[in-house]
């Protein structure tokens, strides 16, 4: 939103659009409006920053905490005396190849379901599409499942 503020503001619009493709391969159009509230903030903002930039001085955040620095990843470190490593650990492995079997199965009702359908239900589940064109897969209750 700020890059499309600032760049209405530079070239003297009062719209903008934006283009999307989004993860479903469906084509998103969204019109925006010129919004000179946000823009005066925007504004604001930037000059704060070029100043902290030309001094060299550290850009002060507004009402906000700096982010922390990450610390760099760099030891490798033994889990086994861990009661609940050792439990997670059992955990993950014992359902592995469930959840395999489990994204497999979701992935080929997704193929399954027809281009045109914006519901597909048998069998105990439902799948939906959404608008942008994603496929959600869901359990429905047992008394409404047709097995």
């Amino acid at each position: 939103m700020a890059q499309m503020q600032h760049n209405m503001m530079v070239a003297g619009t009062k719209r903008s659009v934006l283009s999307i493709i989004t993860g479903g391969g469906k084509w998103v159009e969204m019109a925006i409006a010129a919004d000179p509230v946000y823009q005066t903030a925007l504004i604001y903002a930037e000059r704060a920053f070029w100043r902290a930039v030309s001094s060299g001085e550290p850009p002060a955040l507004f009402h906000a905490e700096p982010p922390r620095v990450r610390v760099e990843a760099v030891r490798v470190v033994d889990m086994s005396s861990s009661n609940a490593w050792a439990e997670y650990a059992g955990l993950f492995r014992t359902t592995r190849a469930a959840f395999l079997e489990h994204e497999r199965s979701k992935s080929e009702l997704k193929c399954l379901m027809p281009e045109d359908a914006k519901e597909a239900i048998g069998h105990g589940i439902r799948a939906k599409r959404s608008k942008a064109g994603a496929v959600s897969i869901d359990l429905l209750e047992v008394a409404n499942a047709a097995v």
